[in-house]
């Protein structure tokens, strides 16, 4: 895996994957940026979300689940000293479908937060407490 993330002008960089995406992260303006991109730490923990929601919903469909929304809720905070790491992350599944067997969804969600989210388990071990929770709903 491959990144190149360039410099635009203040503190506004553009980050290019080795596939080929784009990003822009900008800072807010009490550290010199014009605030037009996100956070280099919210994509941290977006790039968290994406890959914990990828197991979920890959391993619900491999279970013949008729998942219709899977949503990631994630909060996080940090350290108040420099490095400003983060402390603590939860993250909270919502998922709607027809027919959801919770028990399938509880299981997505501990086998990605166990063995498959390597962002999430890479997260843990450096210390980050995180917690899981999940909810089922039903489409009307």
């Amino acid at each position: 895996m491959k990144a190149i993330v360039k410099w635009l002008d203040n503190a506004m960089f553009v980050g290019e994957s080795g596939s080929g995406h784009s990003v822009v992260m900008d800072g807010p303006e009490d550290h010199g940026g014009r605030n037009m991109g996100i956070r280099p730490m919210e994509m941290l923990l977006i790039g968290m979300g994406g890959c914990a929601s990828f197991d979920v919903l890959s391993m619900l469909r491999k279970g013949r689940q008729q998942v219709s929304d899977c949503r990631a809720e994630l909060q996080a905070e940090r350290a108040d000293a420099v490095p400003a790491v983060f402390t603590r992350i939860n993250i909270h599944f919502v998922v709607t479908g027809t027919d959801l067997k919770e028990s399938q969804v509880k299981r997505a969600v501990e086998l990605s937060a166990e063995k498959y989210c390597s962002a999430s388990i890479m997260l843990g071990a450096a210390g980050v407490e995180i917690n899981h929770s999940y909810e089922v709903t039903e489409v009307a």
